[in-house]
Formats: structure tokens, sequence, C-alpha cells
């Protein structure tokens, strides 16, 4: 093979290895996805299988993370890349690591909805169900960011967790409520509580990797204030954010 076929195959090989890691990504985004929707379901709608899912699921999330890491840790020790593709590579580590914390937390909600659905509760579970709800969609346009390459979603990410914090805010002073005014309320209602904020957290991390995905596309990085309230930024691409 002469000198400018063996360069081409060298090419040729890395970005099949780049495809590859981002495939990875892709395929740890989606069982998360599902793990997120089955814990949804077995809080919602009181259903163990569902429950079941989202726990036993933890170990394959757990592996694929592990797989992730030591195939970029790979990739930077034998390409030496530079400028986007070490963003990427060096990116794919911390996107990794905050799927895979959506992945425990998600686990851990399913956990207590097994200890909820046998508790007489004094709530309505409307408050937690818009949550899930909220953060399904924005993990979901977190994945969709991370496996199309996309910062405008990462951006609406970014900008919709507000949202899930502010529904947090109103379940917990809900939660308060009903622990105030009569005892019996409190184990019930610290169960939801713990369950509303593992769901906050969930959001919380997918903003991280939609925070990631913008710094690995355009080498910029979001403020480090995120909009709280009714507060809102505007985010340039074309002149940072």
């Amino acid at each position: 093979m002469d000198n400018q076929g063996e360069s081409e195959h060298i090419v040729k090989s890395y970005e099949q290895e780049l495809g590859r890691l981002k495939a990875l990504l892709t395929q740890m985004g989606g069982m998360v996805e599902a793990q997120a929707a089955n814990a949804s379901r077995a809080l919602v709608e009181h259903n163990a299988t569902a429950a079941g899912y989202a726990v036993q699921d933890d170990l394959a999330v757990d592996r694929l993370e592990r797989e992730i890491t030591d195939f970029a840790i790979r990739l930077l020790a034998l390409r030496q890349p530079m400028a986007a593709d070490l963003r990427l590579i060096v990116s794919s580590m911390k996107i990794a690591a905050d799927l895979e914390r959506i992945g425990d937390y998600a686990a851990n909600v399913a956990k207590r909805s097994l200890v909820l659905n046998d508790m007489a509760v004094p709530f309505s579970l409307s408050g937690v169900a818009n949550m899930c709800r909220l953060v399904q969609e924005n993990l979901k346009n977190t994945v969709d960011a991370v496996g199309e390459g996309n910062a405008d979603r990462a951006i609406e990410v970014w900008r919709s967790d507000i949202m899930i914090d502010d529904v947090y805010s109103a379940i917990f002073r809900e939660q308060i409520t009903y622990m105030m005014e009569d005892p019996r309320n409190i184990t019930p209602c610290t169960h939801l509580l713990f369950m509303a904020k593992n769901l906050e957290r969930m959001g919380d991390h997918a903003t991280n990797i939609a925070e990631t995905v913008y710094y690995a596309i355009t080498g910029e990085t979001m403020p480090s204030d995120r909009p709280k309230g009714e507060s809102s930024f505007t985010v340039n691409r074309q002149h940072g954010v």
C-alpha cells in the first residue's frame, strides 16, 4: 500500500471509530430514556413491572458507561485528536457520566415507587406526573442533541430546565403542607419528596449534557448561571452566549 493509500485508510479507520463513539452514546441515551420512562410508569401508574425494568437496566447502563470511557481514553492515547474531535472525545466521557447518573436516579425513583404503592397517600400524583413528563421531554431532546450534534436542541434543554425546577418547588411546598396537617402523612410525603428530588436531579444532569454538547459542537460555553424562575437568556451562537 502506498503512502497515500495508507493515509486514506488511517483517516477512514479514525472516522469509523468516531462514528462508533457517537453510536455508543446514542445507545446509552436510548437505554436511559427507557429507564426514565419505566420509572415514570412505576410511580404514576403504580406499575411494579415497569419498576423492575428500570432497576434491572441500571447494570447495563453502568457497563456501557465504562465501555464508552475506555474507548474514549483509547482514542485519546492512539489518535491524539485535535480541535472539534478532541472536544467530542473528551465530552463523550462527561456525557456518559451524566447519563449514568440519570439512570441511577431513575432506578431510585422506581425502587421508592414500590414502597409508596403500599401506602395510603393523601395527595394527588398529578404534579409529579407533570414533572415526569417534563423530565422525559428534556431527556429526549438531550439524547437527540447528542445523536444529531444539534446545538439548537441543546439550547432548548438548557432553557427548559426552569420548568422542572418550578414544578419541584410546587411539589415541595405541597408536601410540607400535608405533613404539617397530619403527622401520619410524613412517611408517604417524604418518599414522594425524595422521588421528586431525584427527578429534579435527572433534569439537572440532562442540562449538564446539553451544556457539554453545546461546547463540543461550538467550542463555546454557556453561561455559568442557568435560567431560574422567570429569567431567560438569549443565546447567540454567532457571538457565544
